[in-house]
């Protein structure tokens, strides 16, 4: 599996504070290769926030030329194989979504499932291994639909943690100064919910700081709005980042 960034663009950039940004985007697209059919779906709804999270790989693009750093996302559809679960959670191969039945995920063999671990997500998870070292920065790009399961959400951007919360708070300590958008801790997801299995993989089981960005998919519609919320997320990430180096600077020296 191939990241949607050209091989030689895959170069750390160390900050100044010593560390590495490795961005993740594991739901940036909805391709189907042909042979499974659109897995029984109509066009509108393989196109649909189902099938990918609409608008985050752009915004995940804007963020790596930014903060001129690494960017691993996923080349297909999160209904193939959702790479922010592990095997074993039973989202992984979803069988239906929002009230939609995905045909082509119901009734699958063991070894079918196993398929697909071994096409989809067990590249991806090597290739956000090899990209990181160990002061690497986890940060994972998601977008969310404004209403689920009827129901609409008014947070506009969430900051997701798992047991880790050292980025987490720093952001949202950093976020406290702008009252551009509804910022809120793990809406409209939290760790409980089963999203966090990069993070915890990558980043919380090895140390390394970590956060997950969730942005509600109508602020991120176009190429403009796109900059904006990357532009804003970059200058939260890099307050943030700072902080946490001055705090510990202050810890060393105290």
């Amino acid at each position: 599996m191939r990241d949607v960034t050209e091989p030689e663009k895959n170069i750390k950039s160390l900050r100044n504070d010593g560390r590495s940004i490795l961005l993740v985007c594991e739901h940036a697209s909805n391709f189907i290769p042909e042979k499974y059919n659109g897995l029984g779906l109509s066009p509108d709804e393989q196109m649909s926030h189902i099938a990918w999270d609409l608008g985050a790989l752009a915004v995940a693009k804007n963020m790596q030329e930014q903060l001129n750093t690494s960017l691993v996302a996923c080349e297909y559809s999160r209904l193939l194989y959702d790479c922010n679960r592990s095997p074993d959670q039973k989202d992984a191969i979803r069988e239906e979504s929002d009230g939609i039945v995905i045909p082509g995920n119901k009734h699958l063999s063991a070894f079918e499932k196993n398929q697909r671990i071994q096409r989809f997500y067990t590249p991806f998870k090597e290739k956000v291994a090899s990209a990181a070292c160990d002061n690497t920065v986890i940060v994972t790009i998601h977008s969310f639909t404004p209403v689920f399961s009827g129901e609409k959400r008014d947070v506009e951007i969430g900051i997701l943690h798992d047991t880790d919360t050292r980025l987490a708070d720093a952001l949202l300590s950093v976020a406290k100064n702008t009252t551009m958008y509804d910022i809120r801790r793990n809406e409209p997801y939290n760790a409980s919910d089963g999203v966090t299995h990069t993070l915890k993989v990558h980043a919380v089981d090895k140390g390394r700081l970590n956060v997950m960005f969730e942005i509600r998919n109508d602020l991120i519609r176009d190429i403009k709005s796109q900059k904006t919320v990357a532009d804003m997320l970059c200058n939260l990430l890099q307050q943030a980042l700072f902080e946490i180096a001055n705090e510990k600077a202050r810890v060393r020296t105290a």
